[in-house]
């Protein structure tokens, strides 16, 4: 009974404090007019290709590592199976 009652509890307590912090990052004020991009100030920017070309490498490094893992794991499978063929008797 008293598990139930912290649980309730607790889970009252993680959703105000949810609710409260989603009503604090409201989003900033519309603006009332049309400004040209050439007008805006300049911001920091990170180039795309370097992360594109990291993103790439790292799929396929981690794709090789995963297909290096399977050949490792069905050499090792098929070294037991010729083992145990040579320990049955043949019919």
């Amino acid at each position: 009974m008293i598990g139930r009652a912290r649980a309730a509890i607790s889970t009252v307590a993680l959703t105000l404090l949810l609710t409260a912090a989603a009503l604090a990052f409201q989003p900033p004020a519309g603006q009332s007019e049309f400004v040209p991009a050439k007008d805006l100030p300049p911001t920091e920017s990170i180039p795309a290709a370097p992360l594109l070309v990291a993103a790439y490498a790292f799929i396929w490094v981690a794709a090789i590592f995963y297909l290096w893992t399977i050949w490792r794991r069905l050499n090792k499978v098929e070294t037991e199976m010729r083992a145990l063929a040579r320990k049955t008797p043949q019919r």
